[in-house]
């Protein structure tokens, strides 16, 4: 079976579980929250399973009508990475909402604490 593996899978197998590892130490230590690392760790490992299974490459490669096959792993990676930058763009849109919330609450607040230090000034 080791026979039949080539060189550049061989790399591609360790480059693909580093990346697994290091989303796996990410999360752990807690750098990284499990909801963002979801598409990371789908994406190793769909990596990780066309390293392994060089024949799955070259099958939907074919199904999609891709003449060479490793052009399949950059067709992935840019659906990847847009997937991850559309995830951001909402959690950023979330977060900037929720700011926009808070600094009006916030204004709110020290208004009416002003008011209310007017209020026992002049009393």
């Amino acid at each position: 079976m080791l026979e039949n593996i080539e060189r550049i899978q061989v790399i591609s197998i360790i480059g693909s579980l580093a990346f697994l590892l290091m989303i796996a130490r990410l999360i752990k230590d807690r750098m990284l929250k499990e909801a963002y690392a979801i598409l990371w760790l789908l994406f190793a490992v769909v990596f990780l399973v066309f390293s392994c299974w060089k024949r799955g490459l070259d099958y939907f490669a074919n199904v999609f009508g891709i003449y060479y096959p490793p052009a399949m792993l950059f067709l992935i990676l840019i659906i990847a990475l847009i997937l991850v930058l559309i995830q951001f763009s909402v959690v950023v849109s979330m977060q900037n909402d929720q700011i926009r919330t808070l600094t009006q609450e916030m204004a709110l607040l020290k208004h009416e604490r002003s008011e209310k230090l007017k209020s026992d000034s002049s009393n």
